[in-house]
């Protein structure tokens, strides 16, 4: 299983890679529209729609991409972020913590729309510095990381034990530690396209897209123990499906968009 995890990885890593760096930016942004589509596609599966709907849905997510990516001037992206930062926090949290059991249709696809579309339009706008993009999108990877690593060595307090039996407060301590080794390393590397995150403020960013990364997992988590399936599809062998992958980035890509706005851009 780990074999299979690792090439499966490996393989997904280097095709992101290739697109992240070589695609021009319109074309980037179909090819995150796609993977969004499957995410559609899973998250129709978790809220347990009928094959008709969830066909309906992806496109109208699909749609939606599209509509934002040539319509939508990008001066609106501020509000668009700061709105899927307020449903993470005011409804996505609160949703976890009180293992809401929401079965309303359209409530679940608004909910489906923020998790995903935000997440999207994030990955699009910071891919016209695919460096920065890569940089933050591996705060999240070493987060995940970091607590897997730290979760199975030291783990022994359970952090949510009804929504994700196998997450502990030690792999969390292990993600944000891992975080600033990586704030370090980046540092010392002095890389000369990153000078924007070399300043400690951006502490802050990667700290609160660590929690939010695991407020990500946790509520796709909820949403498969409320589907009662194990992952959410079955696409990436040894890992499951799409959101099994983007549980994290769809939770904090809006805030790094939004970082990038705010406070990379100065």
């Amino acid at each position: 299983m780990l074999r299979q995890r690792i090439l499966t990885a490996a393989v997904v890593l280097l095709v992101a890679l290739v697109a992240l760096f070589w695609f021009h930016n319109a074309a980037w942004s179909l090819f995150i529209a796609l993977v969004t589509m499957l995410g559609a596609w899973e998250w129709g599966r978790l809220s347990s729609w009928p094959t008709v709907m969830r066909i309906a849905y992806t496109g109208l997510i699909g749609a939606s991409c599209v509509a934002i990516f040539t319509v939508v001037a990008q001066q609106f992206d501020l509000v668009i972020f700061a709105a899927a930062l307020a449903f993470w926090v005011g409804i996505a949290l609160p949703w976890i913590a009180w293992r809401w059991r929401l079965r309303s249709p359209v409530a679940l696809a608004l909910a489906g729309w923020w998790v995903l579309v935000p997440a999207w339009l994030a990955a699009t706008r910071l891919q016209l510095q695919p460096a920065l993009l890569l940089s933050l999108l591996v705060v999240i990877w070493v987060a995940d990381t970091a607590a897997y690593f730290a979760g199975r060595r030291f783990g022994r307090n359970k952090l949510a034990p009804l929504v994700s039996p196998g997450k502990t407060w030690e792999g969390v301590a292990g993600a944000f530690l891992g975080v600033i080794l990586y704030f370090m390393v980046l540092g010392a590397l002095r890389i000369p396209v990153l000078p924007e995150l070399l300043r400690w403020p951006v502490v802050g960013v990667f700290f609160a897209m660590t929690a939010l990364g695991i407020v990500g997992d946790l509520f796709e988590s909820w949403m498969k123990r409320e589907a009662g399936v194990k992952d959410s599809g079955t696409l990436l062998p040894g890992h499951g499906g799409v959101l099994d992958r983007i549980d994290a980035l769809t939770a904090s890509l809006p805030l790094a968009g939004l970082a990038a706005i705010t406070i990379l851009a100065r």
